[in-house]
């Protein structure tokens, strides 16, 4: 029942967010806030770290913003447009990933996801480095206008939920204890008779699919998508949401995002340069909460008798 309470008291305060922050500051953390959650899907509940994220992330942008400028499709299609490619790319990646463990695994994502990089700066339906500028966010169903603010932000909201409720029914499925028992003894899970290889491919193209999703909504929220979005930094941005917020947690990403994305536009006006700021509260977490700020929470004497 405290969870639940939680639940509900969290998603009033997002709904009432509007009327004391900026609609664009709020889209941009939910967006983040989503990607990490994915990644975190990969990372902490299968045990994959991958440096090549933002090639889900920023195909997808790209994918979307090409339909709904181009094709002229509406939103709700050009957003699963961009999932559909996200989870295309995964399988690709996944593919020639998940053959090999550890710091190979991560290289091999670290390497596609470079070469995608460098195809994003020549194709022709990306603009190369001007990128797709002056996307139309169009009409969600025909009827509700999302170039109003507050209608953009609501759809943005319900599609974070969709998400988070999607990624929580995940976790928390058969499937998703299978992968949790390949991050803890693969050779166990193996010898259990599970096709290893499956489930990793699985989990992969699931987080690439939701990663999509935060990406095409990214695209219509700042109606642009760039080569920023595929950048290597993109991918080490959403490792350092997911360990600041607590791997293997649900609702840690979603802090660890919103510190980061806080930090830049707070800190984006003024004299102190973000990426050193930035660092020095990843190096205080890292000394002080080891397991992420919410994965200390949890394991605290109050975490544990709140029941996390």
């Amino acid at each position: 029942m405290l969870h639940v309470a939680l639940l509900v008291v969290a998603v009033g305060c997002l709904a009432a967010a509007p009327l004391f922050l900026y609609p664009i500051f709020l889209m941009k953390l939910l967006c983040f806030a989503l990607f990490a959650c994915a990644f975190n899907l990969l990372l902490g509940y299968t045990g994959l770290l991958s440096f090549g994220h933002a090639t889900f992330f920023g195909g997808a942008a790209y994918f979307t913003a090409h339909a709904m400028k181009t094709w002229g499709v509406t939103p709700e299609a050009g957003i699963l447009i961009g999932v559909a490619g996200a989870a295309l790319l995964g399988l690709v990646v996944g593919f020639f990933a998940i053959r090999r463990q550890g710091i190979y695994f991560a290289m091999i994502t670290l390497a596609l996801g470079q070469m995608f990089y460098f195809f994003c700066l020549q194709a022709t339906f990306t603009h190369g480095e001007d990128g797709i500028q002056s996307v139309p966010r169009g009409h969600l169903f025909g009827l509700i206008d999302l170039n109003r603010p507050t209608s953009m932000y609501y759809f943005v909201l319900v599609v974070f939920l969709i998400g988070m409720a999607i990624i929580w029914r995940f976790v928390n499925s058969p499937f998703g204890m299978i992968l949790k028992s390949i991050r803890e003894n693969e050779q166990r899970a193996i010898s259990l008779g599970y096709s290893v290889g499956s489930y990793k491919l699985g989990a992969f193209v699931m987080s690439a699919a939701l990663t999509g999703l935060a990406g095409g909504l990214k695209a219509l929220v700042f109606q642009f998508a760039t080569l920023t979005d595929v950048g290597w930094q993109m991918s080490g941005e959403v490792i350092l949401m997911t360990l600041l917020g607590g791997i293997g947690t649900m609702i840690g990403p979603v802090v660890g995002a919103g510190l980061v994305v806080t930090l830049q536009n707070y800190l984006a006006t003024s004299d102190f340069p973000v990426t050193i700021v930035t660092g020095i509260v990843f190096m205080a977490c890292v000394l002080l909460f080891r397991r992420g700020i919410v994965g200390e929470f949890y394991a605290s004497r109050l975490g544990r008798k709140l029941g996390f």
